[in-house]
């Protein structure tokens, strides 16, 4: 069937990205599903930093691509095999297809699959197929996803089914921002009633873990970013304390707030300096966690000793260590009772062929996360 996408045809043109315009809405062949893959109608996809770092080339991806791996929508047709979803069903769209038999899915670690992760890497569904192109030309899938388009082909290994009464344009932000920043609460760093937390970078994986840190009964979470509106808004989403990582004492103060550092500190930010802040920041025998996605290139100078004399501890998070099968019904049902209000993350709602704009909101730090929605 013919499908309107962006397509990102080459990385690193320059913002503003509505000039420039990296992504050209344009008209794809998609295929009917291969064996164990499912298509859906997608009703709303998110704009998220992962996709903004393809986009400006720091982290390469196999060119031309069609891009978005956030999303929400309902199942349209099945490929062979499939007899656990009906057409109809609303599905929520992972980035990371599990294929629940390398060494990681076996461990409980589907965030980690092998095969996924290669398959990501390659630009193919987990099967190893593309199912997009432009003519004769085949079309690379981001992540597995390529939702910013009214229609995809995915495995189904890449989508959960959802409970029909969520607005879909608030169920795609489960798919990316609230597994990685909820995620890395509760599953990566296990943060335990009455802890005191920091939280660097309030984007939306990061307000989304403010928030997944009050769900888990935090005593101090202290809001970090260099943006002011930003650190208001984590006020009105629970955080006890802001301070602005621009002011040259910011690290003292969060000291002093804490009482010498906190007992776990993450950073959503993406940047060698906001992982240094977030381990200076941490105390004694606590924990430091990084869902940021730097440049590949990037080092962070550790101090080792550190590790030793007192017992520090610095993780890495991928998808919020999830299982999505798990989790994502879990965290809308939080989201239901109104302890997990992801709704007050989402802060615009485009047109396909305003993506490039919303790129430019993104990239400036105007913009929590928005969502392309298709009719």
């Amino acid at each position: 069937m013919k499908i309107r996408a962006a397509v990102l045809e080459k990385m690193g043109m320059p913002p503003p990205y509505a000039t420039s315009k990296p992504l050209t809405i344009t008209t794809l062949d998609l295929a009917s599903p291969g064996p164990d893959e499912v298509m859906i109608k997608v009703v709303a996809a998110g704009l998220c930093h992962s996709d903004l770092s393809v986009i400006n080339g720091d982290r390469p991806r196999p060119m031309p691509m069609a891009l978005g791996h956030e999303a929400a929508g309902i199942v349209v047709e099945l490929g062979e095999g499939v007899t656990d979803l009906d057409v109809g069903d609303h599905v929520v769209v992972v980035f990371v297809p599990s294929c629940g038999h390398c060494a990681p899915c076996a461990e409980g670690r589907p965030a980690l699959c092998e095969p996924g992760a290669a398959a990501n890497g390659a630009g193919t569904l987990l099967s190893g197929a593309r199912r997009l192109s432009r003519g004769a030309e085949a079309m690379n899938h981001q992540l597995g996803c390529s939702v910013f388009a009214d229609h995809a082909t995915v495995s189904r290994r890449s989508v959960v089914k959802i409970d029909p009464s969520v607005p879909l344009h608030e169920a795609a932000l489960f798919g990316c921002a609230v597994l990685t920043g909820v995620g890395a609460v509760v599953n990566t760093a296990r943060v335990q009633v009455g802890a005191s937390v920091a939280v660097i970078g309030l984007g939306g994986v990061g307000l989304a873990a403010l928030i997944g840190a009050v769900a888990a009964g935090a005593r101090q979470i202290i809001a970090i970013d260099l943006a002011d509106d930003k650190l208001e808004q984590a006020r009105a989403l629970g955080a006890t304390h802001t301070v602005n990582a621009g002011q040259a004492d910011a690290l003292e103060q969060v000291r002093s707030l804490s009482s010498g550092g906190v007992e776990y500190a993450f950073e959503f930010a993406g940047s060698v300096r906001a992982l240094e802040l977030a381990y200076k920041v941490t105390r004694r025998g606590g924990m430091t966690v990084t869902a940021g996605l730097p440049p590949a290139a990037a080092l962070f100078p550790l101090p080792a000793v550190n590790l030793v004399a007192e017992e520090r501890t610095l993780k890495g998070s991928y998808i919020g260590t999830c299982v999505p099968s798990r989790d994502i019904p879990r965290y809308i049902e939080l989201y239901k009772q109104g302890r997990l209000p992801v709704d007050k993350l989402l802060t615009g709602r485009l047109t396909l062929d305003e993506i490039n704009h919303g790129f430019d909101l993104l990239h400036e730090g105007k913009a929590i996360r928005q969502v392309v929605e298709f009719q």
